[in-house]
Protein backbone atom coordinates (compact mmCIF):
# COMPACT_ATOMS: atom_id res chain seq x y z
CA UNK A 1 0.00 0.00 0.00
CA UNK A 2 1.90 3.42 -0.71
CA UNK A 3 1.48 6.12 1.11
CA UNK A 4 -0.14 9.41 0.73
CA UNK A 5 3.55 11.19 1.02
CA UNK A 6 5.23 8.56 -1.35
CA UNK A 7 2.28 8.97 -4.08
CA UNK A 8 3.13 13.13 -3.50
CA UNK A 9 6.68 12.39 -3.75
CA UNK A 10 6.27 10.33 -6.91
CA UNK A 11 3.87 13.29 -8.27
CA UNK A 12 6.66 15.82 -8.05
CA UNK A 13 9.01 13.42 -9.76
CA UNK A 14 6.90 12.71 -12.73
CA UNK A 15 5.61 16.13 -13.01
CA UNK A 16 9.91 17.59 -13.07
CA UNK A 17 10.54 15.06 -16.14
CA UNK A 18 7.36 15.92 -17.73
CA UNK A 19 7.81 17.39 -21.40
CA UNK A 20 7.35 20.42 -21.83
CA UNK A 21 5.88 22.70 -24.77
CA UNK A 22 8.98 24.42 -26.51
CA UNK A 23 9.69 28.23 -26.01
CA UNK A 24 11.17 29.93 -28.53
CA UNK A 25 14.18 32.17 -26.43
CA UNK A 26 13.44 35.72 -27.36
CA UNK A 27 16.56 37.07 -25.65
CA UNK A 28 19.00 35.11 -23.00
CA UNK A 29 20.14 38.03 -20.64
CA UNK A 30 23.02 37.83 -17.78
CA UNK A 31 22.32 39.35 -14.84
CA UNK A 32 24.62 41.75 -12.59
CA UNK A 33 24.85 40.11 -8.74
CA UNK A 34 25.33 42.26 -5.94
CA UNK A 35 26.85 39.66 -3.70
CA UNK A 36 27.31 40.85 0.38
CA UNK A 37 30.59 38.64 2.23
CA UNK A 38 29.61 39.39 6.15
CA UNK A 39 31.98 38.38 8.57
CA UNK A 40 31.75 35.21 10.26
CA UNK A 41 30.31 35.50 14.17
CA UNK A 42 29.42 32.42 14.90
CA UNK A 43 31.54 30.67 17.51
CA UNK A 44 35.32 29.38 16.36
CA UNK A 45 34.59 29.91 12.74
CA UNK A 46 36.88 31.00 10.99
CA UNK A 47 36.22 30.92 6.83
CA UNK A 48 35.12 33.05 4.95
CA UNK A 49 33.14 32.49 1.43
CA UNK A 50 35.00 33.79 -1.03
CA UNK A 51 39.04 34.65 -1.32
CA UNK A 52 39.92 37.62 -3.36
CA UNK A 53 41.42 35.94 -5.88
CA UNK A 54 37.11 34.48 -6.40
CA UNK A 55 36.03 38.55 -5.92
CA UNK A 56 38.48 39.57 -8.68
CA UNK A 57 37.20 36.73 -11.02
CA UNK A 58 33.19 37.85 -10.11
CA UNK A 59 33.99 41.46 -10.71
CA UNK A 60 35.90 41.13 -13.85
CA UNK A 61 32.88 39.16 -14.86
CA UNK A 62 30.48 42.22 -14.16
CA UNK A 63 29.33 41.53 -10.24
CA UNK A 64 29.30 43.64 -7.61
CA UNK A 65 31.03 42.16 -3.96
CA UNK A 66 30.61 43.95 -0.86
CA UNK A 67 32.90 42.51 1.90
CA UNK A 68 32.30 43.57 5.43
CA UNK A 69 35.90 44.55 7.26
CA UNK A 70 37.90 42.10 8.48
CA UNK A 71 35.74 39.23 6.80
CA UNK A 72 38.77 37.56 6.01
CA UNK A 73 41.38 38.68 8.85
CA UNK A 74 40.56 34.70 10.72
CA UNK A 75 41.58 33.03 6.69
CA UNK A 76 44.78 35.53 6.52
CA UNK A 77 43.10 37.44 3.84
CA UNK A 78 43.15 41.26 4.84
CA UNK A 79 40.85 44.08 3.33
CA UNK A 80 43.78 45.49 1.27
CA UNK A 81 43.44 42.15 -0.68
CA UNK A 82 39.77 42.43 -1.26
CA UNK A 83 39.82 45.74 -1.90
CA UNK A 84 42.86 45.65 -4.52
CA UNK A 85 40.66 42.57 -5.89
CA UNK A 86 37.70 45.29 -6.44
CA UNK A 87 35.49 44.77 -3.86
CA UNK A 88 34.11 47.52 -1.82
CA UNK A 89 34.85 46.75 1.79
CA UNK A 90 31.75 47.81 4.26
CA UNK A 91 32.53 49.48 7.78
CA UNK A 92 28.66 49.28 8.51
CA UNK A 93 28.00 45.28 8.71
CA UNK A 94 24.29 45.69 7.72
CA UNK A 95 25.89 46.96 4.09
CA UNK A 96 26.28 43.27 3.37
CA UNK A 97 23.38 42.20 4.65
CA UNK A 98 21.27 45.09 1.36
CA UNK A 99 22.57 42.81 -1.56
CA UNK A 100 21.01 40.69 -3.39
CA UNK A 101 22.45 37.54 -2.13
CA UNK A 102 24.14 37.20 1.14
CA UNK A 103 26.89 34.42 1.32
CA UNK A 104 27.86 33.23 4.68
CA UNK A 105 29.51 30.16 5.74
CA UNK A 106 27.60 29.09 8.91
CA UNK A 107 23.83 29.21 9.60
CA UNK A 108 22.44 32.98 9.70
CA UNK A 109 22.05 34.05 14.09
CA UNK A 110 19.26 36.29 14.85
CA UNK A 111 20.98 39.50 14.25
CA UNK A 112 22.10 38.77 10.81
CA UNK A 113 18.32 38.01 9.81
CA UNK A 114 17.06 41.21 11.49
CA UNK A 115 19.04 42.78 9.24
CA UNK A 116 18.34 41.13 6.13
CA UNK A 117 15.99 42.95 3.67
CA UNK A 118 12.61 41.82 1.96
CA UNK A 119 13.17 38.91 -1.09
CA UNK A 120 16.42 38.45 -0.55
CA UNK A 121 18.34 35.31 -1.20
CA UNK A 122 20.42 33.51 1.58
CA UNK A 123 23.27 31.19 1.31
CA UNK A 124 24.64 29.22 4.36
CA UNK A 125 25.00 26.54 6.02
CA UNK A 126 21.01 24.37 7.24
CA UNK A 127 22.60 22.78 9.92
CA UNK A 128 18.74 20.47 10.71
CA UNK A 129 20.24 19.21 14.18
CA UNK A 130 20.75 22.98 15.35
CA UNK A 131 18.07 25.05 12.88
CA UNK A 132 15.56 26.56 15.56
CA UNK A 133 12.40 26.91 14.66
CA UNK A 134 11.64 30.73 15.07
CA UNK A 135 14.60 31.74 12.69
CA UNK A 136 12.70 29.93 10.30
CA UNK A 137 9.65 31.56 10.84
CA UNK A 138 11.58 34.85 10.19
CA UNK A 139 12.86 34.46 7.07
CA UNK A 140 10.27 33.30 5.75
CA UNK A 141 7.57 36.49 6.93
CA UNK A 142 10.90 38.40 4.93
CA UNK A 143 10.05 35.64 1.87
CA UNK A 144 13.30 34.84 1.54
CA UNK A 145 14.82 32.35 -0.69
CA UNK A 146 17.48 30.43 0.96
CA UNK A 147 19.40 27.81 -0.10
CA UNK A 148 21.89 25.09 1.70
CA UNK A 149 25.53 24.96 0.09
CA UNK A 150 25.47 21.85 2.17
CA UNK A 151 22.83 20.53 -0.29
CA UNK A 152 23.46 21.34 -3.60
CA UNK A 153 24.64 19.03 -5.84
CA UNK A 154 26.65 18.89 -8.40
CA UNK A 155 25.87 16.91 -11.89
CA UNK A 156 27.44 13.52 -10.77
CA UNK A 157 24.44 13.85 -7.79
CA UNK A 158 27.80 14.93 -5.22
CA UNK A 159 27.32 17.16 -2.38
CA UNK A 160 31.10 19.14 -3.60
CA UNK A 161 30.98 21.04 -0.63
CA UNK A 162 30.51 18.80 2.11
CA UNK A 163 32.95 16.45 0.23
CA UNK A 164 35.68 18.83 0.21
CA UNK A 165 35.16 19.85 3.98
CA UNK A 166 35.28 16.36 4.24
CA UNK A 167 38.48 15.87 2.62
CA UNK A 168 39.84 18.35 5.17
CA UNK A 169 38.51 16.82 7.82
CA UNK A 170 39.58 13.47 7.17
CA UNK A 171 43.33 14.11 6.30
CA UNK A 172 43.11 16.83 9.79
CA UNK A 173 42.13 14.10 11.81
CA UNK A 174 45.19 11.98 11.06
CA UNK A 175 47.49 15.00 11.90
CA UNK A 176 45.68 15.49 14.89
CA UNK A 177 45.70 12.03 16.36
CA UNK A 178 49.77 11.98 15.54
CA UNK A 179 50.36 15.16 17.59
CA UNK A 180 47.94 13.86 20.91
CA UNK A 181 50.11 10.58 19.95
CA UNK A 182 53.29 12.03 21.44
CA UNK A 183 53.91 12.39 25.15
CA UNK A 184 54.16 16.32 25.30
CA UNK A 185 50.60 16.03 23.92
CA UNK A 186 49.37 13.44 26.91
CA UNK A 187 50.23 10.38 24.81
CA UNK A 188 51.96 7.28 25.16
CA UNK A 189 55.22 8.52 22.82
CA UNK A 190 54.18 6.80 20.15
CA UNK A 191 54.38 7.61 16.06
CA UNK A 192 51.40 7.41 14.01
CA UNK A 193 52.69 4.80 10.77
CA UNK A 194 55.88 3.02 10.61
CA UNK A 195 59.60 2.66 10.51
CA UNK A 196 61.18 -0.34 10.15
CA UNK A 197 61.88 -2.94 12.37
CA UNK A 198 58.97 -1.60 14.69
CA UNK A 199 55.59 -2.87 14.62
CA UNK A 200 53.11 0.00 13.02
CA UNK A 201 50.31 2.09 15.16
CA UNK A 202 46.93 0.95 14.82
CA UNK A 203 44.25 3.15 13.52
CA UNK A 204 40.50 2.11 13.81
CA UNK A 205 38.12 4.61 11.20
CA UNK A 206 34.10 4.46 12.07
CA UNK A 207 32.77 4.68 8.95
CA UNK A 208 33.30 4.82 5.19
CA UNK A 209 32.86 7.61 3.50
CA UNK A 210 35.09 11.08 2.01
CA UNK A 211 36.08 12.15 5.48
CA UNK A 212 37.18 7.60 6.12
CA UNK A 213 38.99 7.39 2.55
CA UNK A 214 41.10 10.46 3.08
CA UNK A 215 41.66 9.63 6.75
CA UNK A 216 42.60 6.05 5.44
CA UNK A 217 44.86 7.38 2.80
CA UNK A 218 46.91 9.76 4.88
CA UNK A 219 47.04 6.86 7.53
CA UNK A 220 48.17 4.24 5.14
CA UNK A 221 50.64 7.01 3.53
CA UNK A 222 52.59 7.26 7.00
CA UNK A 223 52.76 3.66 7.52
CA UNK A 224 49.85 2.88 10.08
CA UNK A 225 47.75 -0.89 10.30
CA UNK A 226 44.13 0.73 9.24
CA UNK A 227 40.93 -1.56 10.35
CA UNK A 228 37.55 0.54 8.80
CA UNK A 229 34.31 -0.76 10.04
CA UNK A 230 30.77 0.64 8.09
CA UNK A 231 27.76 -0.91 8.52
CA UNK A 232 27.31 -1.09 4.59
CA UNK A 233 29.77 -3.51 3.42
CA UNK A 234 28.73 -2.09 -0.55
CA UNK A 235 30.95 1.49 0.88
CA UNK A 236 33.37 -0.61 2.42
CA UNK A 237 33.80 -1.98 -1.13
CA UNK A 238 33.72 0.87 -2.73
CA UNK A 239 36.46 2.33 0.13
CA UNK A 240 38.90 -0.31 -1.02
CA UNK A 241 37.80 0.01 -5.12
CA UNK A 242 38.63 3.89 -4.32
CA UNK A 243 42.15 3.66 -2.52
CA UNK A 244 43.05 0.56 -4.92
CA UNK A 245 44.76 -1.28 -2.15
CA UNK A 246 43.27 -4.08 0.24
CA UNK A 247 42.47 -3.43 3.85
CA UNK A 248 41.19 -4.97 7.29
CA UNK A 249 37.27 -3.77 6.38
CA UNK A 250 34.19 -5.37 8.84
CA UNK A 251 30.49 -4.33 9.15
CA UNK A 252 29.75 -3.26 13.05
CA UNK A 253 29.74 -5.70 15.07
CA UNK A 254 30.12 -5.18 18.62
CA UNK A 255 32.42 -7.49 19.69
CA UNK A 256 34.46 -7.14 16.46
CA UNK A 257 34.75 -3.88 16.94
CA UNK A 258 35.45 -3.83 20.62
CA UNK A 259 38.88 -6.38 19.86
CA UNK A 260 39.54 -3.94 17.13
CA UNK A 261 39.74 -0.63 19.91
CA UNK A 262 41.26 -2.85 22.38
CA UNK A 263 44.97 -2.59 20.80
CA UNK A 264 43.95 0.61 18.88
CA UNK A 265 46.21 3.78 19.50
CA UNK A 266 44.08 5.77 17.28
CA UNK A 267 40.01 5.97 16.67
CA UNK A 268 38.79 8.47 14.17
CA UNK A 269 34.83 8.54 14.44
CA UNK A 270 33.57 9.04 10.41
CA UNK A 271 30.54 7.80 10.65
CA UNK A 272 27.59 9.80 8.84
CA UNK A 273 23.65 9.64 9.66
CA UNK A 274 21.16 11.08 6.34
CA UNK A 275 18.75 11.70 9.11
CA UNK A 276 18.75 12.89 12.50
CA UNK A 277 21.37 12.05 14.98
CA UNK A 278 24.61 9.94 14.66
CA UNK A 279 24.36 6.01 16.32
CA UNK A 280 26.59 5.36 18.85
CA UNK A 281 28.62 2.79 18.32
CA UNK A 282 31.33 2.97 20.62
CA UNK A 283 30.27 2.39 24.15
CA UNK A 284 31.41 3.44 27.56
CA UNK A 285 32.62 -0.16 27.97
CA UNK A 286 34.96 -0.35 24.96
CA UNK A 287 36.60 3.06 25.30
CA UNK A 288 37.44 1.93 28.90
CA UNK A 289 38.70 -1.18 27.19
CA UNK A 290 41.17 1.06 24.92
CA UNK A 291 45.08 1.64 25.91
CA UNK A 292 45.98 4.10 28.26
CA UNK A 293 47.36 7.47 26.20
CA UNK A 294 45.24 6.08 22.83
CA UNK A 295 43.00 9.07 21.14
CA UNK A 296 39.65 9.00 19.92
CA UNK A 297 39.29 12.01 17.18
CA UNK A 298 35.23 12.35 17.07
CA UNK A 299 34.68 14.19 13.50
CA UNK A 300 30.63 13.70 13.55
CA UNK A 301 30.34 15.40 16.81
CA UNK A 302 28.51 17.56 15.13
CA UNK A 303 25.34 15.34 15.06
CA UNK A 304 25.85 13.81 18.51
CA UNK A 305 29.09 11.54 18.07
CA UNK A 306 29.59 7.91 17.95
CA UNK A 307 31.64 6.99 21.10
CA UNK A 308 29.43 7.44 24.01
CA UNK A 309 32.07 9.11 25.91
CA UNK A 310 32.35 12.43 23.39
CA UNK A 311 31.52 15.64 24.76
CA UNK A 312 31.68 18.75 22.51
CA UNK A 313 34.88 20.66 22.47
CA UNK A 314 36.49 23.70 21.32
CA UNK A 315 39.56 24.79 19.12
CA UNK A 316 40.81 26.39 22.60
CA UNK A 317 40.36 23.13 24.35
CA UNK A 318 40.17 21.17 22.05
CA UNK A 319 40.56 17.73 24.52
CA UNK A 320 39.25 15.80 27.26
CA UNK A 321 40.41 12.23 28.72
CA UNK A 322 38.56 9.37 30.17
CA UNK A 323 39.73 6.05 31.42
CA UNK A 324 43.08 7.64 30.04
CA UNK A 325 42.05 7.60 26.27
CA UNK A 326 42.48 11.52 24.80
CA UNK A 327 39.19 13.04 23.80
CA UNK A 328 39.17 15.20 20.61
CA UNK A 329 35.38 16.56 20.07
CA UNK A 330 35.84 19.49 17.92
CA UNK A 331 32.78 19.87 15.95
CA UNK A 332 34.00 22.50 13.36
CA UNK A 333 37.61 21.10 12.38
CA UNK A 334 38.00 22.64 8.81
CA UNK A 335 37.62 25.84 10.24
CA UNK A 336 41.18 25.40 12.22
CA UNK A 337 42.82 25.10 8.60
CA UNK A 338 40.62 28.19 7.74
CA UNK A 339 42.71 29.62 4.69
CA UNK A 340 42.62 25.82 2.81
CA UNK A 341 39.26 25.59 3.84
CA UNK A 342 37.69 28.47 2.47
CA UNK A 343 40.29 28.58 -0.80
CA UNK A 344 37.75 25.28 -1.11
CA UNK A 345 34.90 26.95 -0.78
CA UNK A 346 35.87 29.32 -3.04
CA UNK A 347 36.48 27.10 -6.01
CA UNK A 348 32.96 25.63 -5.50
CA UNK A 349 31.08 29.05 -4.89
CA UNK A 350 32.66 31.13 -7.90
CA UNK A 351 31.42 29.26 -10.92
CA UNK A 352 28.13 28.72 -8.75
CA UNK A 353 27.37 32.62 -8.96
CA UNK A 354 28.80 32.92 -12.12
CA UNK A 355 26.18 30.39 -13.77
CA UNK A 356 23.57 32.30 -11.77
CA UNK A 357 24.56 35.60 -13.26
CA UNK A 358 24.44 33.56 -16.30
CA UNK A 359 21.01 32.39 -16.18
CA UNK A 360 19.15 35.89 -14.97
CA UNK A 361 19.49 35.24 -11.27
CA UNK A 362 18.72 32.71 -8.76
CA UNK A 363 15.23 31.79 -9.55
CA UNK A 364 16.26 30.82 -13.28
CA UNK A 365 18.88 28.56 -11.93
CA UNK A 366 16.81 26.77 -9.66
CA UNK A 367 13.82 26.16 -12.30
CA UNK A 368 16.83 24.95 -14.85
CA UNK A 369 19.32 23.35 -12.35
CA UNK A 370 18.16 20.24 -10.64
CA UNK A 371 21.58 19.76 -8.49
CA UNK A 372 21.45 23.47 -7.44
CA UNK A 373 16.98 23.24 -6.93
CA UNK A 374 18.16 20.60 -3.86
CA UNK A 375 19.91 22.49 -2.13
CA UNK A 376 16.96 25.08 -1.62
CA UNK A 377 15.07 25.30 1.33
CA UNK A 378 12.83 28.26 1.54
CA UNK A 379 11.98 29.69 -1.95
CA UNK A 380 10.16 33.23 -1.97
CA UNK A 381 9.16 32.44 2.25
CA UNK A 382 7.75 29.30 1.31
CA UNK A 383 9.22 26.15 3.12
CA UNK A 384 10.06 23.39 0.53
CA UNK A 385 12.39 21.19 2.93
CA UNK A 386 10.40 18.19 4.20
CA UNK A 387 12.76 17.66 7.27
CA UNK A 388 12.47 21.45 8.61
CA UNK A 389 8.62 20.73 7.88
CA UNK A 390 7.67 17.74 9.94
CA UNK A 391 11.00 18.80 13.04
CA UNK A 392 9.18 21.79 13.65
CA UNK A 393 5.16 21.15 12.57
CA UNK A 394 5.25 23.85 9.69
CA UNK A 395 3.81 23.84 6.24
CA UNK A 396 5.77 22.81 3.06
CA UNK A 397 5.67 22.08 -0.61
CA UNK A 398 7.89 20.32 -2.55
CA UNK A 399 10.02 22.03 -4.52
CA UNK A 400 9.58 20.00 -7.70
CA UNK A 401 5.83 20.29 -8.02
CA UNK A 402 6.24 24.10 -7.25
CA UNK A 403 8.47 24.27 -10.17
CA UNK A 404 6.79 21.76 -12.06
CA UNK A 405 5.23 24.72 -14.60
CA UNK A 406 7.98 25.75 -15.49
Amino acid sequence: MISSKEALKALAREASLQPQEQLLEVSKHSQRLQIGIPRETSYQENRVALTPDAVMVLVNNGHEIVVESQAGKNSYFDDRLYSEAGAKIAYDRSECFQTDIVLKVAPPSSEEIAMLGHKQTLFSALQLSVQPRDTLKKLMEKKISAIAWDYVQDEEEIYPIVRAMGEIAGNAAVVIAAQYLSKSSGGHGVMLGGISGVAPTEVVIIGAGTVSEYACRAALGMGALVKVFDFSTYRLRRLQNDLGSRLYTSVIQPEELKRALSTADVAIGALRSNEGRTPTVVTEDMVSNMREGAVIVDICIDKGGCFETSEVTNHTEPTFKKFGVTHYCVPNVASQVSKTASMALSNIFTPLLLNIGKHGGCSELIKRDRGFRHGVYLYNGTLTNESLGEAFNLPYKDIDLLFATF
